[in-house]
């Protein structure tokens, strides 16, 4: 799942760079709070480590140049390690493969927290050195011992504010289309929208897991006839919802930002029973750069400056609450993690995740496809 969003955030900073709302020194910081790929056009086959270099794989996306300016430029004037970032994404099969050789190439990847958990178990992930790593610049309950938190992103209801009189306020009436007339969108790759389907069925968020997956998809099944369309990515779900396509949608909170300040408010969104998902480092065992080089990195990209950076351009929260503070008053509505906003939301369940996601994706692509 991480990897869409991922994804989707390099396509965003793209997007704004070509319009001009974004300098080419702003497409480059956020490529580097993201781990984007470096201008030095590395690929998973080509990358390296030595004693005074680390590399990032994260989901850049193709032909992204750039280098790190945040995290990677601080890193190395405080340390003397270079920090190469690359985009060709840390599939958890190239994750696992890179550590089985017992000679990897990658020091650390951008990893959902449940499948650095899975591969932490099989020993191929370094445990998260919490000496050096600060759990305190982390939010309670989103600490691993193979994953650091390093952002948040949610699920939220998007809905054509000129439809309706009134708003949804849960995930019940945008399962409820004799109210609230109109097709609706739901993410193609399923998380978040089990959650959403057993919310909208009466499930208290405090009850949802374990999710139970028969009674999540014949809700889905159930509203089939009012969904419009399956969306795989950020592009497609904002254009649905400008299209008319659909008058509602459950799409993530950077994109719906964009469609409440680009339509000035005519698409809106709602934090009410949102699925909040938070995003993490890894560290591969037996990296080049060795763990201490590793860990000092993850210590390093917690500054509350650089979160607050990334928020302000793509929307992304905070993992550090510190950086809560650095956000403007005008611009803390749009962030998940904002105590306001925060409250309103469930938090993905990594443990569910570690043990289920794939076998429920499969049985719900089964549903959608009926």
């Amino acid at each position: 799942m991480h990897k869409h969003f991922q994804q989707d955030q390099v396509m965003m900073l793209k997007e704004k760079l070509k319009s001009g709302e974004l300098s080419r020194r702003g497409f480059l910081q956020g490529l580097a709070l993201l781990g984007g790929t470096s201008a030095l056009g590395l690929s998973a086959g080509s990358a390296y480590a030595a004693d005074k270099e680390m590399v990032f794989v994260n989901w850049g996306g193709d032909a992204i140049e750039a280098m790190s300016e945040a995290f990677g430029k601080g890193y190395a004037a405080e340390t003397g390690v270079k920090v190469l970032y690359d985009g060709s994404g840390p599939l958890e099969g190239s994750i696992k493969a890179q550590a089985e050789s017992g000679n990897p190439t990658w020091d650390l990847v951008d990893c959902d927290p449940f499948s650095g958990q899975a591969l932490g178990k099989l020993g191929l992930m370094r445990p998260i050195d919490w000496e050096i790593v600060d759990p305190g610049k982390l939010r309670d309950g989103f600490q691993w011992d193979y994953a650091a938190n390093s952002y948040f992103y949610s699920y939220v209801i998007a809905y054509d504010k000129t439809k309706y009189d009134t708003p949804p306020t849960s995930m019940a009436d945008f399962f409820d289309a004799e109210k609230f007339p109109g097709k609706r969108a739901l993410y193609k790759w399923g998380v978040g929208m089990w959650e959403a389907a057993l919310l909208a069925d009466g499930v208290a968020p405090e009850d949802l897991y374990p999710l139970d997956m028969d009674r999540a998809h014949a809700k889905i099944a159930g509203f089939k006839e009012h969904i419009g369309a399956y969306w795989g990515g950020g592009a497609e779900s904002q254009s649905l919802l400008l299209n008319g396509d659909v008058s509602m949608a459950i799409i993530w909170n950077t994109r719906a930002m964009l469609l409440d300040r680009d339509t000035e408010g005519e698409v809106a969104m709602t934090w009410a029973e949102g699925i909040i998902a938070p995003g993490s480092t890894g560290v591969l065992a037996n990296n080049p750069a060795g763990g201490k080089a590793a860990m000092e990195y993850i210590a390093y990209s917690q500054a509350p400056e650089a979160q607050a950076k990334l928020f302000a351009l793509l929307g992304n929260g905070p993992a550090n609450p510190a950086a809560d503070a650095l956000i403007p008053d005008e611009d803390k509505f749009y962030n998940p993690v904002d105590p306001k906003n925060f409250a309103q939301q469930t938090p993905l369940d990594m443990a569910w995740y570690e043990e289920n996601y794939g076998a429920a994706l499969d049985a719900y692509l089964g549903v959608i496809s009926a």
